[in-house]
């Protein structure tokens, strides 16, 4: 696939869209909460939505495999090249479950390890990012299922002093605190899901530490979008966060490091 292709980047933004109107079906509706062998919550729109999203990826670029998150639960885990698809149909299960407005439907490709394209839709906002590389990232209004606007974002750059730093709802540790406390006096901006990359990939923050457990599903869409904006997300060794199996088995193979992700330059870098 071309990331440059524009064809098939808005099919892929208004199959982002058909899921988020799937998923807000069961929102505004009642839902039963499950829990997975790892003990995640999971609800009925996490699998209705990844139906949609698998089925028009099927359609629209059949030969690129897809590592979505509901499949891999059940184990069924495809065997990946140089480009592939990571899919997380509801980001921020525990933002869905407490009705707070900031969970995801994110769709993201990657080649050779890094991401080159992203969409993230938060259906209960009407706010849809996305992003290619080389090519930049926009935000779009939602509003009854069509796109009513549409702008290009950019991150600030520097950023802004002290840093705006974005502190995940539900997934704090203690390792994250400290990091924080290397900038006094930030602004901490509370966000769930991957709804954090975006906010920096619109110039609204400036940090976001990642010290505890994610998936590769969990960021690559809003990895790319931030990229693509003029942001980096790095390791805490400060190497590019890779994509792709690791040597782990299983759902394993597809867990994250922890990570920083950056929008413009601080007094720190």
């Amino acid at each position: 696939m071309n990331a440059a292709d524009d064809a098939l980047y808005e099919a892929l933004i208004e199959t982002t869209i058909a899921a988020g109107r799937v998923v807000m079906e069961v929102y505004d509706g009642g839902f039963a909460v499950e829990q997975k062998g790892d003990a995640s919550p999971v609800t009925e729109a996490d699998r209705r939505a990844e139906i949609v999203i698998l089925e028009a990826l099927r359609r629209l670029v059949p030969t690129i495999p897809v590592v979505a998150e509901e499949a891999c639960s059940v184990g069924l885990i495809p065997t990946v090249g140089g480009a592939f698809f990571l899919v997380d149909p509801v980001d921020g299960t525990r933002e869905f479950i407490s009705r707070n407005g900031d969970f995801t439907v994110n769709i993201g490709l990657v080649e050779n390890g890094a991401p080159v394209l992203g969409i993230v839709y938060a259906p209960a906002r009407g706010d849809l990012y996305a992003g290619r590389s080389g090519l930049g990232a926009e935000q779009m209004a939602v509003a009854g299922g069509a796109i009513t606007a549409r702008r290009a974002i950019r991150v600030t750059d520097p950023a802004a002093m002290p840093p705006r730093i974005l502190a995940s709802r539900s997934h704090r540790t203690p390792e994250t605190d400290a990091f924080i406390a290397r900038y006094p006096g930030a602004a901490l901006v509370a966000a769930g899901s991957s709804l954090k990359f975006c906010l920096m990939a619109a110039g609204e923050a400036d940090l976001y530490p990642r010290m505890g457990p994610t998936m590769q599903w969990d960021t690559a869409a809003g990895d790319a979008v931030l990229r693509a904006a003029g942001g980096r997300v790095e390791t805490v060794d400060g190497a590019p966060l890779a994509y792709g199996p690791g040597a782990a088995d299983g759902v394993a193979a597809y867990a994250n490091p922890w990570f920083v992700a950056r929008g413009g330059a601080t007094a720190a870098d």
